[in-house]
């Protein structure tokens, strides 16, 4: 049947934009799109206001991050957070949040956007600060005094910053 309505279509010369509506989707609102955008680049500039500590962290962490990423961050079964220092070049590197990654910013927005598993994107911005502090203090990134927050986030500078290179192609339209 659905052929026969495509042929009868066809042979009108009804075009796709000539087609009924078929009432799916909505505009958006500028609000909708304003929640959606959340990306932080390395400046911070997108950062949201909010303070966490290592050890506020190192409680969150406990509760909604080991059992994906192991007791200190290196266990497993999922990615591997902490460790891979050195491991860069070698045959088997380690790719690590102190190994590898080259922006403090670019952990807090992935952590924001994306854990935890079960429910990402739930976490209060405090709670990504305080997250984002452990995980860099694990990392021997960071002291275990540290209370990141908006301002303090881009200052941190990574171990790799400087192992990435900038995309010499040119932007695709």
């Amino acid at each position: 049947m659905a052929c026969g309505i495509a042929i009868a279509l066809l042979a009108s010369g009804a075009t796709r934009a000539q087609a009924a509506p078929r009432g799916l989707g909505s505009v958006p609102h500028a609000a909708d799109i304003a929640a959606l955008d959340i990306a932080i680049g390395p400046r911070g500039d997108e950062l949201p206001p909010g303070a966490g500590s290592v050890a506020e962290g190192a409680a969150i962490y406990a509760g909604r991050c080991a059992a994906c990423h192991g007791a200190n961050g290196h266990e497993g079964p999922d990615m591997k957070l902490v460790g891979g220092q050195g491991t860069l070049a070698s045959a088997a590197p380690v790719l690590t949040i102190g190994s590898y990654w080259p922006y403090a910013t670019t952990l807090f927005d992935y952590i924001r956007r994306a854990m935890p598993f079960t429910a990402p994107g739930s976490l209060e911005a405090d709670d990504v600060y305080a997250l984002t502090a452990f995980l860099l203090h694990a990392n021997g990134i960071v002291a275990a005094d540290t209370v990141l927050d908006r301002a303090r986030l881009p200052t941190v500078r990574m171990p790799n910053r400087d192992g990435f290179v900038p995309d010499p192609r040119p932007d695709v339209p």
